[in-house]
């Protein structure tokens, strides 16, 4: 859940006439998983190196960005996307790669898997599509009442609609986070039928749900904070407190978005910061830190989401040695849970791709080739 778990630390100390937050944590253990058979399973851990051994031409390899006009209710949004394709001769199948929804959400974290991929060499050409998430990243953030159900709809109208830029044959849905967790969802209720799914470091409760949980007195806690965040003059105070500095931006990814600090560079955190800048970046925010684009709200529909595949579609989990202790369990009880056709770990925290991007891509092009 990168960055927007910095408000967390500032509940306490957090109060307005009308709004004050005084949340006991409570942490709800995984429950035990039934053995699933051990030849769709596979737990390892990844070796040090970051080495990968590219021999395709690098004249035949092609990238671009270009945006998309999605077609919301009374709204006609911009959505930024970039390609990475491989133009030699023979058969080629599609990558489609979301990126790990939070405030500072980018095609940006996915760019260098997607380029690793495409330069392998072998029987297939892969072509990777990276969109930026409604509200998010380089596409436009108008003012919608986001929640999980608008970006499952935006997940599935990206790869239906005619005019999409990506080719839904052949397809695999590569996601992180939340994203790997919507892609499963609507995998499982038909909206989309994916030759198969990879999740990496995924996740599926905001940054103040998997910590103070969810029953009424919280729920109406965050909804009024997700109203102050969303609220013109004190909604941009509290966010720019909350979200929007270069210090919360550092603190969180040498915390825990990132396994190790040293990885955390200057240049990160600027590009971060503006991100949290433009014009309407709250309003996506307030939304996930409050647990409104979580795809389930309890520890066994996440786990039933990925029993719903079971037998349908091959699902490679990528989970890291490094995630935060909460995050880490959730991942863990996919280890052995049904509908788990893979299960690998690499170095990381919950941006893994970004951090270790060869390791992930050695990950995911070893998945693309069982499944092509």
């Amino acid at each position: 859940m990168p960055m927007a778990s910095s408000a967390i630390s500032h509940f306490s100390s957090v109060s307005t006439s009308s709004l004050r937050f005084n949340f006991s944590t409570k942490l709800r253990h995984p429950t035990t998983l039934r053995q699933f058979p051990t030849q769709f399973t596979k737990s390892f851990t990844v070796s040090a190196s970051t080495s990968l051994d590219y021999s395709t031409d690098k004249s035949s390899l092609s990238s671009k960005t270009s945006n998309w006009q999605w077609k919301f209710k009374d709204n006609s949004i911009k959505i930024h996307y970039e390609e990475h394709g491989n133009e030699t001769n023979g058969p080629n199948k599609n990558i489609l790669m979301m990126p790990t929804i939070s405030d500072v959400s980018t095609v940006e974290e996915w760019r260098l898997v997607a380029k690793d991929i495409v330069q392998k060499s072998g029987d297939v050409n892969w072509r990777a599509t990276i969109v930026d998430w409604p509200g998010l990243g380089f596409s436009d953030r108008p003012k919608l009442d986001y929640n999980s159900d608008v970006m499952e709809s935006f997940l599935v109208d990206f790869i239906l609609d005619p005019n999409s830029p990506v080719n839904r044959m052949d397809l695999v849905i590569v996601g992180g986070g939340h994203a790997a967790t919507i892609a499963i969802r609507a995998a499982k209720k038909g909206l989309v039928k994916p030759t198969a799914i990879a999740a990496v470091a995924p996740t599926w409760s905001g940054p103040l749900p998997i910590v103070f949980g969810r029953d009424s007195k919280t729920e109406s806690r965050y909804e009024l904070l997700r109203g102050t965040l969303r609220a013109p003059a004190v909604g941009w105070m509290m966010y720019n407190m909350l979200v929007s500095n270069k210090k919360s931006i550092q603190s969180q990814y040498k915390s825990h978005v990132y396994a190790d600090s040293a990885n955390v560079t200057q240049a990160i955190i600027e590009n971060r910061y503006e991100l949290t800048k433009q014009k309407g970046a709250r309003y996506v925010p307030a939304a996930f830190l409050t647990g409104l684009l979580d795809p389930v709200k309890t520890h066994e529909e996440f786990l039933q989401l990925f029993e719903g595949l079971d037998g349908k579609l091959p699902v490679l989990v990528v989970s890291t040695s490094g995630a935060p202790k909460r995050s880490k369990a959730e991942m863990e009880a996919l280890r052995e849970a049904k509908g788990v056709s893979k299960f690998v770990e690499v170095p990381g925290a919950l941006l893994p791709h970004e951090e270790y991007p060869s390791l992930v891509a050695k990950e995911l092009h070893s998945f693309l080739q069982d499944v092509i």
